[in-house]
């Protein structure tokens, strides 16, 4: 095949105008030729003899006449075991080899293979010689540090193949030839461990796909009991800026009940990217008791970083995700923060001179953040296994106004919204997520009726705050009153979390149901006070111990001991409760 070649017309920012003789395709990668330097591209329109190409480093120096070479393939990342731990610019360099090679500061033209050429994997076959296979089917597995690595018929191959030849068991690199396939036409292709995948196009080897139901479990109480969020389902984060957007997630990656993580920092901050590599290294994952990191896959591209880099580096962090699904494992990814893709895409378009939409975002904005929600979910293998992809975004909006664009858009497609407040996190109330504002389709880890009975008393007493705004303590009845200190209660001891505390920052959910029904006590308890000073104390009192009740081990003595003291107090002032919460806490129990 002939190699379709161009040269640059005209050059506006990152965008480059190259008239072309040949036959090109859209999102085609091409290079930019600027001296002995080679800037990667892609095309993102086509007109005629005229693509437009958006470049993925800084064009300075690029002018009319420089050479253009296309490739003939589509944006694509490679895929294969060596991916777990590693971190990734958004086109797959990987960020320590840069370093070691340019320094630590990036220099255009500079691309290195996102898998090591020289790292050997123990192979062990799992087909044999005359067996058919498919795309997405296991031809054998390699250990990669937990998990267990499956080398796949790559996604491309469409027909249905003959095995013709197979490794035997021993270490091998991944461009190894490790299978060899014949197809119908009688064409044998040989197979390697690693293959490349477009990133934009979604991976469908599955026989169906599934409704999201079971619970993700992230260990954070206000998120698994009210706003909860499901196993290859989707959910958002919105919040104005230092609401606490990223420490929430970080707290996510941590502890969320997935066997892969993978994490799409785009066009954020760099000291919040540090911030995890320092990290996650020294941190233990509880369910295999090993490094964090050896689950965890970074794809980074920070505010320093070129800004047209910002759109793939989300795409390839769901195509990486989408591969580990085929494994029939339970893929987390994160993607902080959409708002600055967002801005990229709406950059991207003003260039190419489209009509502009709302605050001059493009018109199709809505399609490509659904087509990117899109990609989560449960499927079920071919084998029979299920695997999933849970994709969680957060959203900056300007002065944390949730009316923007971005916020709009994504809230039409996700299925939890964990809505961040200013009020809240000013009065440091962490995770700063509004208990009313926020909502989630997903079935909680409590029982359904527990859950409506504390969101009541959250919604009663703000309700009661406001009119205490207005007619002052001493207009508002003592009923009234004890509804407020109830919900008050409510949100400082259960809904409010220390992220910074080991025990308390990670809350199993055997422990957040045990807890939940000694609050469904407090809030279905029949109490009597001479006055309103005597109430405050009283709640006041309770919810200290109940703050030490929860930095105490799960079953340690201090826990037993605390939650003795609890009852105790609870018993004192009160025997009675109410009918209603007095059945959901024999059914929780």
């Amino acid at each position: 095949m002939t190699q379709t070649k161009g040269i640059v017309s005209a050059v506006n920012g990152n965008m480059v105008s190259v008239t072309f003789e040949g036959v090109v395709s859209l999102n085609e990668v091409g290079y930019v030729h600027v001296g002995n330097a080679r800037l990667k591209a892609e095309i993102i329109r086509v007109r005629g003899r005229e693509a437009q190409l958006q470049v993925f480093e800084i064009t300075r120096g690029v002018s009319v006449g420089d050479r253009v070479e296309f490739t003939g393939d589509l944006l694509s990342v490679e895929l294969g075991p060596g991916l777990l731990g590693q971190v990734y610019d958004g086109l797959q360099n990987p960020l320590p080899l840069l370093a070691e090679k340019v320094g630590y500061f990036l220099e255009r033209g500079v691309y290195l293979p996102a898998l090591s050429r020289t790292s050997e994997w123990m192979f062990t076959p799992h087909v044999s010689v005359g067996e058919r296979v498919v795309r997405g089917d296991v031809l054998g597995y390699t250990p990669e540090g937990a998990l267990k690595h499956r080398i796949m018929v790559p996604f491309h191959m469409g027909d249905s193949y003959e095995v013709v030849f197979i490794q035997t068991a021993g270490t091998y690199r991944v461009h190894d030839v490790i299978a060899r396939v014949r197809d119908a036409q009688g064409h044998e292709h040989e197979l390697t461990m690693a293959f490349r995948w477009p990133v934009k196009r979604p991976v469908h080897c599955y026989a169906e796909r599934l409704k999201p139901t079971e619970p993700l479990v992230t260990s954070i109480r206000t998120i698994d009991t009210f706003f909860p969020v499901a196993k290859g389902g989707t959910y958002c984060i919105p919040g104005p800026f230092g609401a606490g957007k990223t420490v929430l997630q970080h707290s996510t990656s941590r502890n969320a009940d997935v066997d892969v993580v993978v994490i799409a920092a785009c066009g954020e901050r760099a000291g919040e990217v540090v911030e995890t590599l320092r990290e996650f290294p020294d941190l233990t994952d509880p369910r295999t008791g090993r490094s964090l990191m050896e689950r965890t896959v970074i794809v980074c591209n920070t505010s320093s970083m070129p800004v047209a880099s910002r759109e793939a580096s989300v795409y390839t962090g769901v195509t990486l995700a989408e591969y580990y699904r085929q494994m029939g494992l339970d893929v987390l990814l994160l993607a902080d923060s959409t708002s600055r893709w967002a801005q990229a895409l709406r950059e991207m378009s003003g260039r190419l001179e489209e009509i502009p939409g709302e605050e001059a975002f493009p018109a199709y904005l809505e399609s490509c953040i659904a087509a990117f929600y899109e990609r989560a979910g449960v499927v079920r293998l071919r084998s029979g296994e299920k695997g999933s992809v849970t994709i969680g975004g957060t959203v900056s909006p300007a002065g944390g106004n949730f009316e923007e664009p971005v916020t709009q858009a994504t809230l039409k497609v996700v299925g939890a919204f964990h809505g961040l407040s200013r009020e809240r996190s000013d009065a440091r109330r962490y995770p700063a997520v509004h208990p009313l504002d926020s909502w989630s389709k997903y079935p909680s880890v409590l029982d359904a009726r527990a859950v409506a009975y504390g969101r009541s008393f959250l919604r009663r007493g703000a309700e009661v705050e406001q009119m205490m705004r207005v007619v002052g303590e001493e207009g508002t009845s003592m009923e009234d009153f004890l509804v407020y200190l109830k919900g008050s209660f409510l949100d400082s001891v259960y809904l409010q979390q220390n992220s910074f505390d080991t025990v308390d920052s990670a809350v199993p959910v055997a422990r957040q149901k045990h807890c939940y029904a000694i609050v469904m006590r407090v809030l279905g308890s029949v109490l009597a006070f001479e006055s309103k000073d005597d109430a405050r104390a009283y709640f006041s009192k309770l919810g200290h111990m109940f703050i030490d009740y929860n930095c105490c081990a799960w079953n340690s003595e201090a826990f037993v001991e605390k939650e003795k003291e609890i009852r105790a107090f609870l018993q004192g002032e009160s025997t009675k409760i109410d009918s209603e919460a007095e059945g959901i806490i024999r059914g929780m129990e």
